[in-house]
């Protein structure tokens, strides 16, 4: 399998639920903030994702943040999530993905990387032996570095079969 390669591919977050997981032997999750879970730059309260995440809690789901969005960002969304994580992780670095499983005290087959970005958040947890699942992104605010990697992201994506608009 190309390191590059989602396991899933899937419209939101809101797709993952307890079957999904269980469907797939998963019992935890690594999640990335940013156009994953908030919109790029948002402070703005999702209820919606909170809630989401709670459910997953609650069905045994362990849960942790590595995103690359500065501390304090990612400190302010943790203290409202309910769970823990870090910011600055430095993905796709295979060594943030094994201090974050370290923090699940899973193994990498049971974990899943969810993020919006091809050569961030599925590379590094395809180097780490995880299961990848790739969502759309929430909104096309992102930083100019990341509108360029998006332009190579649906070639990539397109070679596999998904034919994104983002």
């Amino acid at each position: 399998m190309s390191l590059l390669r989602p396991r899933d591919v899937l419209g939101h977050v809101h797709d993952i639920t307890p079957e999904f997981l269980a469907a797939r032997g998963l019992r935890g999750l690594l999640l990335d903030l940013d156009n994953t879970l908030i919109p790029y730059g948002s402070y703005e309260e999702r209820a919606d994702v909170m809630a989401w995440a709670a459910d997953l809690r609650r069905a045994g789901i362990r849960l942790y943040l590595l995103s690359n969005a500065t501390g304090r960002r990612a400190r302010f969304w943790l203290d409202k999530l309910g769970f823990e994580g870090v910011g600055m992780a430095g993905k796709p670095n295979p060594r943030a993905f094994r201090q974050a499983l370290g923090k699940l005290g899973l193994p990498p087959y049971q974990v899943g990387m969810v993020g919006d970005q091809v050569f961030t958040d599925v590379l590094g947890g395809n180097l780490a032996g995880m299961h990848t699942i790739l969502v759309h992104p929430l909104a096309d605010n992102a930083l100019p570095h990341t509108r360029v990697t998006r332009k190579l992201e649906r070639a990539v994506l397109k070679r596999y079969g998904h034919d994104w608009r983002a």
